[in-house]
């Protein structure tokens, strides 16, 4: 019989050596998988003891020119299925591929599954029924631009899935290429050598590099494969072959290590190891990987899958761990092999080591790369030191002027006590970032830089200004947030970015708010606005205040801090809407003509009633809104919007209007036809720490003329 392994791309070689050596006759080896020949004993021992397959499929039949929906009906419809399947049992059928007349694959199966049905039909004048999530029966079809093949699922799916892993931290690397990276170390060649893990997660590669050492297939315990349920199944023969398997397991004195910061995760590789019933085998230890130490006497084999992406935690920490880890395996593991799974190579570069090979593979839906390194005397003594190297020797006045601006900033944030504050701002140019400061934290935000600039360069650049921000400024790398404009590759669009929940409170002319760094492009506090909150704080007394367009409500919190007597916060995101109203309850503030409305704020004002005596209005520089004929943009809507606030604009009340599109020009004209008058006061609202970039944003106080 005939049959494909499916696996993922870069472990096809591996998959074609343990066929092999199991005693399979491969015959063609293709992207992601391999075919190979075998009778039924054979095929259920590949299902048993293959690391590196996902999935098992037995050909039924293949056939090219079937490429539209009659030549597929009549290619399925002539199967034998009465071989697989009664008409008592349940099936399924998995379609994928498509062409220009069989364009959904849903439609697709469809026809194979009436063939199917036809062909019970007119053989048992009875038919099977279909059960897409348990089918006694699943029957998979490819199709590619030669023709179709039809299979059998022989194993069932995922086979890479063992059984002991419950628990999982939050990039958690695959079973079965967890496998592919232990037997690339090389550590296989010589199991009673140390293996370590700093970075171990869940345990997986530990566990992985047990189950292979002592020879134990991992389908052993796994519960039913598909070919259970086949007519030509027999139990007598897959026990026995079973018990062969048992047999060969071996008990080498395994030297496993695996460390990990995060103590949750660790709780979960402890109870997958039980699982595995490897509790004794590997010794777990909560440890931070940037200051590593040595973990045994004789030299060993370091694997591991280094956290990458922001699903993990900030680029500061990435940084930081890489450099870190670069100086601790040349200071505590000379002679020791490297085998690291990465996905970023400009954090690879970090750790100032010479690669000796590099394999590519697929995590999932991620490109992941596994470098391998040999640390010898030569390697060790390039750089050992503890303060890692940076990239260029020019970073070095980027760290003086972070650390001159700070200190001219001092004074200024004392008397004022002020928390959150920018510290930074693109003032040399090569350095094209804005550095804030949020109490013992900071945000890093890179601007796009100029189209000459190579991006390994802007790479380096940031990597050095992640280091010298957390080491000027007394900063925990774990503590620094950075915003990166970045184009995303293939399917790291669509890879869901775990959100941190790290919330924090700072102050402000004696408010408090809430802030969160990690999870959204901005943090809730809009740190050039400082001054024009504390104007409204300062004149709110007895006013009745609207803050449209109100975010997370930090102005309406300075107007009811002012003793204003009525306020009205307006925002469509119920989101930020319960963000303001935290920001309330923060400072104590409650008040029964204090209302938080969620609402398109252009919506709101086209039919707005009432007065307001101060109204602060900071709308977006361009929106979607339903309410334009256009989209709404605010050089050339501004005086449309003004008309609608103009109505509700107490005789005396006064407006502040402010936004933050460079080069915004007033309509003074269409401002005077509405008899407005406008001050500008962009210059009265910079605080020190944006004077450096005077066109932060535009501000006017607008009357009735």
């Amino acid at each position: 019989m005939q049959f494909i392994a499916l696996t993922s791309i870069g472990i096809e070689n591996l998959l074609v050596d343990e066929l092999t050596e199991l005693g399979a006759a491969v015959s063609k080896q293709t992207v992601g998988s391999v075919r190979f020949e075998a009778d039924s004993t054979l095929a259920q021992k590949v299902c048993l003891s293959t690391r590196y397959a996902t999935r098992v499929l037995m050909l039924i039949e293949e056939k090219e020119g079937v490429n539209d929906k009659d030549s597929l009906y009549k290619f399925a419809r002539f199967q034998p299925w009465q071989e697989w399947f009664g008409p008592t049992q349940t099936f399924a059928v998995d379609f994928t591929g498509t062409n220009d007349a069989l364009k959904n694959t849903q439609f697709s199966g469809l026809v194979i599954k009436d063939a199917i049905v036809d062909y019970f039909n007119d053989l048992y004048e009875q038919r099977p029924n279909v059960d897409k999530q348990d089918a006694n029966v699943r029957v998979v079809a490819r199709l590619n631009r030669h023709g179709i093949a039809l299979y059998i699922d022989y194993s069932g799916p995922r086979l890479s899935e063992r059984g002991y892993r419950q628990g999982q931290g939050k990039a958690p690397i695959k079973e079965h290429l967890a496998a592919a990276i232990i037997k690339r170390s090389g550590w296989l060649e010589n199991v009673n050598q140390p293996l370590f893990d700093p970075c171990c997660g869940a345990g997986t590669i530990l566990i992985e590099a047990a189950g292979m050492a002592r020879n134990e297939a991992p389908g052993l315990f796994r519960e039913g494969f598909a070919f259970e349920r086949l007519p030509s199944f027999r139990a007598a023969k897959f026990k026995q072959l079973r018990e062969e398997l048992i047999a060969q397991i071996t008990d080498p004195k395994l030297w496993l290590i695996g460390h990990d910061y995060d103590a949750q995760v660790l709780d979960k590789a402890i109870a997958n190891a039980e699982r595995a019933e490897l509790g004794n085998v590997i010794k777990f230890k909560q440890s931070d990987a940037t200051k590593l130490t040595s973990v045994a006497k004789l030299p060993g084999v370091v694997i591991s899958n280094l956290p990458y992406g922001e699903r993990i935690g900030s680029m500061a920490e990435l940084v930081n761990l890489h450099r870190s880890m670069g100086v601790g395996f040349k200071k505590h593991f000379n002679h020791w092999k490297l085998a690291l799974l990465g996905m970023d190579e400009s954090l690879f570069k970090l750790l100032k080591l010479v690669k000796q090979k590099r394999y590519k593979f697929k995590n999932g839906p991620l490109d992941v790369e596994l470098n391998l390194y040999q640390l010898d005397d030569k390697q060790v003594s390039l750089t050992s030191d503890d303060k890692p190297a940076l990239n260029f020797e020019g970073s070095m006045s980027f760290a003086n002027r972070l650390k001159k601006n700070k200190q001219s900033l001092k004074n200024w944030l004392k008397q004022n006590e002020v928390q959150a504050y920018r510290v930074y701002d693109a003032d040399i140019p090569e350095y094209n970032v804005a550095v804030d400061i949020y109490g013992d934290s900071a945000v890093i935000f890179e601007y796009a830089a100029p189209k000459e600039i190579d991006e390994k360069t802007s790479e380096k650049r940031l990597q050095d200004v992640i280091s010298l921000t957390a080491q000027q400024l007394n900063i925990a790398p774990e503590n620094i947030a950075v915003k990166v404009r970045k184009k995303q590759k293939g399917e790291e669009q669509y890879t869901p970015m775990a959100k941190q929940n790290r919330t924090m409170v700072v102050e402000e002319f004696g408010a408090k708010f809430k802030v969160n760094l990690f999870d959204y492009l901005d943090t809730g506090l809009f740190l050039d606005h400082r001054l024009a909150r504390r104007y409204i704080q300062q004149n709110a007394k007895d006013k009745r205040f609207l803050n449209l367009f109100a975010y997370t409500g930090t102005a309406s919190v300075h107007a009811a801090l002012g003793g204003a007597k009525a306020i009205t916060t307006v925002d469509l995101s119920k989101t930020y809407l319960k963000w303001a109203q935290d920001n309330f309850a923060l400072n104590d503030i409650s008040n029964t003509r204090y209302r938080f409305e969620q609402a398109d704020c252009l919506k709101w004002l086209e039919y707005a009633q009432g007065q307001y005596d101060l109204i602060f209005l900071d709308p977006p520089t361009f929106s979607n809104s339903k309410r334009m004929k256009d989209a709404f943009d605010v050089q050339t809507d501004h005086i449309k919007l003004l008309t609608w606030v103009k109505k509700i604009l107490s005789p005396s009340g006064t407006l502040i209007f402010s936004n933050n599109k460079r080069g915004f020009v007033m309509d003074e004209v269409g401002l005077m036809g509405l008899g407005l008058k406008a001050e500008n006061i962009s210059n009265k609202t910079l605080s020190p720490d944006f004077k450096r970039n005077k066109k932060i944003h535009n501000s006017w106080l607008i009357t009735h003329g």
